[in-house]
């Protein structure tokens, strides 16, 4: 065989390993407090660890997932649970679960998505959302991947300059800041009904402060021009409080 098409055969071979194997997902708690990870499977896909777990200050964990997964994960705060993994969160709560098992975590939380290619679709696609809020700053990035592989994220506290109508609090400190769809409840904030389409759907006065804020993250729900990622590396990290660069 020529060397060119051994190298080709090689390469080839490379990349249909990578491709089939499962992915990574890297934990990083750099926060001084804990957070508690919840994770969440879309419809089909299993949910890692149970939905939920414990991550203490500056602690880091890791878990894969297989090719072709789809789902999110979120930071959930301020938490209490018993032994039985019972009590609640003051964002990101699940029902009053540490191990979410399929349940979403309730909003405002900032929320991170991928989707996990395969051998026929090979590229992996991910983002940071601001779409359900924001309860603290988190970026999602590729170890490796190559070129165009980029940062998704949030990496600005948005709490300390959330409006004032937007602000969650707890015992009279704010803990999160509610996206305008939750806190004005109007199809336009929400693109719904009549603003259902990306034709109809805009970008608010809203969505245009956390997007000066945030650029890398997505502001409502049809950003994606500047806020979806892709690559195709097999490792990726997820720093909950990220240092800033």
């Amino acid at each position: 065989m020529p060397t060119h098409k051994l190298n080709l055969f090689f390469l080839c071979l490379c990349l249909s390993i990578t491709l089939s194997c499962e992915i990574q997902l890297i934990l990083v708690n750099n926060c001084n407090h804990s957070v508690w990870p919840g994770t969440l499977g879309n419809a089909g896909q299993p949910t890692p660890e149970d939905g939920g777990f414990h991550l203490d200050a500056f602690e880091e964990t890791f878990f894969d997932v297989p090719p072709g997964w789809s789902g999110r994960i979120w930071a959930r705060k301020g938490c209490c649970f018993d032994k039985q993994g019972k009590g609640s969160c003051d964002t990101g709560d699940c029902g009053g679960r540490l191990h979410c098992q399929g349940m979403s975590g309730a909003p405002p939380a900032t929320v991170v998505e991928m989707t996990f290619g395969t051998t026929r679709s090979p590229l992996h696609y991910y983002d940071v959302s601001l779409v359900d809020g924001f309860n603290l700053p988190v970026t999602m990035k590729p170890i490796g991947g190559g070129i165009g592989c980029g940062v998704a994220g949030c990496e600005v506290d948005l709490n300390v300059c959330c409006p004032f109508k937007f602000e969650e609090r707890r015992q009279g400190k704010v803990v999160g800041c509610k996206s305008a769809c939750l806190a004005l409840k109007t199809d336009k904030y929400c693109c719904t009904g009549d603003y259902s389409s990306p034709r109809s759907c805009k970008p608010t006065l809203f969505s245009h402060i956390f997007k000066s804020i945030c650029p890398h993250a997505y502001s409502f729900a049809y950003d994606d021009p500047t806020s979806l990622r892709t690559c195709r590396a097999s490792r990726y990290l997820i720093t909950f409080c990220p240092p800033a660069r």
